[in-house]
């Protein structure tokens, strides 16, 4: 199998062209590829197939084979790995994901693409659509008990769910002793996307982020956007900001005018390989 293994701020997944590559079984093929000591090493697999309704569909799978709806660091990869590999020479394309139709406005440097703006749609809010246990119809800033402590959470789904909470220092904040707690919590029936931010100023976030399937990662597109949301929704932030991740930065603007959230990075090629699977 041919792969390439790509980068979004640190968010690194191995990408197949599933227009001539088949995988039978991609749930355990990603499970034995992600492995950092006996496979190639990454946060999952992402499948590029073809589309009826889009000009590709991506389908991507974490470190631990579950399926994942969307994954905006990685949807940036996708086009990077379109167009410079001249399966497209279109500079705006369609993606689809299970999260629905994504739109990939692509900047070429020298022929290869360097920044990608992605639009990710609007947020969701409604506890049910998240899904998120609340008796609200929007779910900010919720007391969750964690252990002896209480955290607020804001509750976003990008196409996947999120929790936000916030903290004083996020750097040394015991992500790995409360990221999986928040994750399976009984009130998130899908698990959850757990985010912990770090309030700079206004125009500026730092956030670590635990996946749900995967653990902490560098960096997470879709937590990205659902901080901005959160903390536009506490009034915390306006409605454009950095969003300083462990791997790099992003810039997420939530629009007043079509309330979608827009995110744009770079994506980063590492390099070429096949395996046998």
């Amino acid at each position: 199998m041919k792969f390439t293994k790509m980068h979004g701020i640190g968010n690194d997944y191995i990408y197949v062209n599933c227009l001539e590559e088949t995988i039978e079984n991609p749930s355990e093929v990603s499970k034995k590829i992600s492995d950092r000591h006996f496979g190639i090493g990454s946060d999952g697999l992402v499948m590029i197939l073809p589309s009826l309704t889009a000009d590709f569909t991506m389908r991507m799978f974490n470190s631990d084979g579950s399926e994942s709806e969307m994954c905006g660091n990685a949807i940036r990869c996708v086009g990077k790995f379109v167009y410079d590999n001249k399966l497209t020479d279109k500079t705006t394309i369609s993606i689809e994901t299970l999260a629905g139709i994504k739109i990939l406005d692509m900047q070429i440097t020298d022929n290869k693409v360097t920044l990608v703006k992605v639009d990710m749609g609007e947020p969701i809010l409604s506890p049910e659509k998240i899904p998120v246990v609340s008796s609200k119809d929007i779910v900010i800033s919720q007391p969750v008990q964690i252990g002896s402590d209480i955290y607020k959470i804001t509750c976003v789904s990008m196409g996947n769910p999120h929790a936000v909470t916030y903290v004083d220092d996020v750097i040394n904040f015991p992500l790995e002793e409360v990221g999986p707690k928040m994750e399976t919590h009984n009130i998130f029936p899908r698990k959850v996307n757990a985010e912990f931010v770090e309030i700079i100023d206004r125009n500026t976030l730092k956030m670590r982020v635990w996946e749900r399937g995967a653990g902490e990662t560098l960096a997470c597109g879709t937590g990205a956007c659902a901080v901005l949301v959160a903390s536009c929704l506490n009034g915390l932030c306006e409605r454009k900001a950095v969003i300083k991740l462990l791997g790099g930065d992003l810039i997420i603007e939530w629009n007043e005018n079509d309330n979608h959230v827009y995110m744009t990075g770079p994506a980063t090629k590492v390099f070429d390989g096949e395996i046998i699977i």
